[in-house]
């Protein structure tokens, strides 16, 4: 039970919450019949073990013996002295409190002799089968389990993933500082009665309808063989001539008026940035509502220090250029480094164990549940969500999540990375701060529930990328 390629770092008690009480809500009928409804987790049949396991009627007793004297010690029953109630009674009376703690004594002591017997490693709670265990009797039971696959991952340094560039281009930056001054603008409405011209920005209200490729003959003409939602927009703000406008708009909103309608198509090239239009034909139904004037901010050192503690406006520029710097190297190398282990993962095929990929699908639920939380959504909104439908949605990128976290462990053995306990102890910091939990109260909580070992974990599996995106880019 050593190895738990998750990246889980706290309980996650919201989708747990929230998952009980979805279960609530969809199977609330009376279980009259008696039956059992908890199903055990699913194995992967090709990682699941199993072991049968036999323990001597003699033993048994003995342990039923050892039980029943301690009720007997600790039994308080009307009418009987501590100490000195009888047998029989206990037997009776506490019939299955006394079979479950012979249970739990036998049943993990000798599943844990079995696998050792058997130089197994399980990596899933054992599932029993067919117990049978009665005072006088043998013990029999049967356990199944899921084991770590067996892989070999030579000539992982072969894999080659090539060094983005990631200097911050002229026009890069001018976007940057472009947003930074359109945040500050002030917009007035033009009141004179004339047309649109170069520079001007015209606020328009649209309803872009998508042009499907597919089309079929009705009694009305021509019509769409699909649907797809319509693109609209109130009150947006379109610069003419500007160069982030597309010509189409350009074209149609130059010279028009206030109060004017306008129709025109937009074919959008394959590589436009907002995917859904990537390689569409839009036809759009536009509305002029007002002509606006922007005005920008002078951009001097009242400015800067408005934005900021800055002292002058190059010294503002100086570092909203390293900023987006940082930021676009950081994205590209993240994405070198996706990269890299997705040709990891399809090098290497071999099996995952289930229990994995269900921890690391709850990882994921929980992290996207926290997101719609701070994106202001409710708790009841949140109990209506088709949890089934969002856990298979999450299961093929969850299963490539671990086989990437196992090729990691690999690597590390080969490469020898390990992580030092200061760089444990400046994340624990960083996690009390931010948790504002008193550290050495986060510490001992964190060694009591396995987290500790998990975050010790994700640290090396993220040196290990470091390192091996150093090693095999170029």
């Amino acid at each position: 039970m050593e190895l738990t390629p998750t990246e889980i770092t706290a309980t996650p008690e919201t989708t747990t919450e929230i998952a009980e009480q979805q279960a609530e809500h969809v199977h609330t009928h009376d279980h009259e019949h008696g039956h059992d409804h908890q199903q055990a987790p699913a194995l992967n049949p090709e990682l699941t073990r199993e072991i049968e396991v036999e323990v001597p009627a003699d033993e048994v007793s003995k342990s039923y013996k050892t039980v029943v004297k301690r009720y007997q010690k600790l039994a308080k029953i009307p009418g009987f002295r501590a100490g000195k109630v009888p047998e029989s009674l206990v037997r009776s009376k506490f019939a299955k409190e006394v079979r479950q703690e012979v249970m739990e004594m036998l049943v993990s002591e000798r599943f844990r002799k079995a696998i050792e017997d058997q130089k197994l490693r399980p990596v899933s709670e054992p599932q029993l089968m067919d117990l049978q265990l009665f005072d006088g009797h043998p013990l029999k039971f049967k356990a199944a389990f899921e084991v770590a696959p067996e892989f070999d991952i030579a000539g992982y340094d072969s894999v080659r993933v090539a060094k983005p560039e990631v200097a911050l281009t002229s026009e890069e930056f001018d976007a940057e500082l472009s947003r930074v001054l359109d945040g500050h603008a002030t917009v007035e409405t033009v009141d004179e009665d004339r047309a649109l011209v170069e520079g001007d920005w015209a606020e328009i209200q649209f309803r872009g309808e998508v042009k499907d490729l597919a089309q079929t003959v009705t009694e009305d003409g021509l019509a769409n063989a699909s649907s797809k939602e319509p693109i609209t927009g109130e009150d947006v703000l379109i610069e003419v001539g500007g160069k982030n406008t597309l010509t189409a708009f350009n074209e149609a909103l130059r010279g028009a008026k206030p109060g004017q309608e306008l129709k025109f198509e937009v074919e959008y090239p394959a590589d436009f940035g907002e995917q859904r239009l990537a390689g569409q034909t839009v036809s759009y139904d536009v509305t002029v509502k007002a002509i606006k004037r922007k005005t920008f901010p002078e951009k001097d050192a009242e400015f800067a220090k408005q934005l900021g503690n800055y002292e002058s406006w190059d010294e503002f520029e100086t570092k909203l250029r390293e900023h987006a710097s940082d930021r676009k190297k950081d994205a590209l190398v993240s994405r070198a480094k996706d990269q890299l282990l997705e040709e990891l993962i399809a090098k290497y095929q071999f099996p995952v164990p289930e229990v994995f990929v269900q921890q690391q699908v709850e990882a994921r639920l929980d992290r996207g549940l926290r997101a719609l939380a701070q994106q202001g959504m409710k708790v009841e909104d949140m109990r209506k969500l088709d949890f089934g439908r969002l856990r298979t949605a999450q299961r093929d990128q969850a299963i490539n999540e671990v086989k990437a976290s196992m090729i990691l462990d690999r690597v590390a053995e080969a490469e020898g990375v390990v992580v030092n306990e200061e760089d444990v102890d400046r994340e624990l910091l960083m996690l009390s701060i931010q948790s504002r939990e008193p550290l050495e109260t986060l510490r001992d909580r964190l060694k009591n529930d396995g987290g500790l070992d998990r975050i010790r974990e994700q640290m090396r599996r993220e040196k290990t990328g470091n390192a091996l995106y150093e090693k095999l880019s170029s």
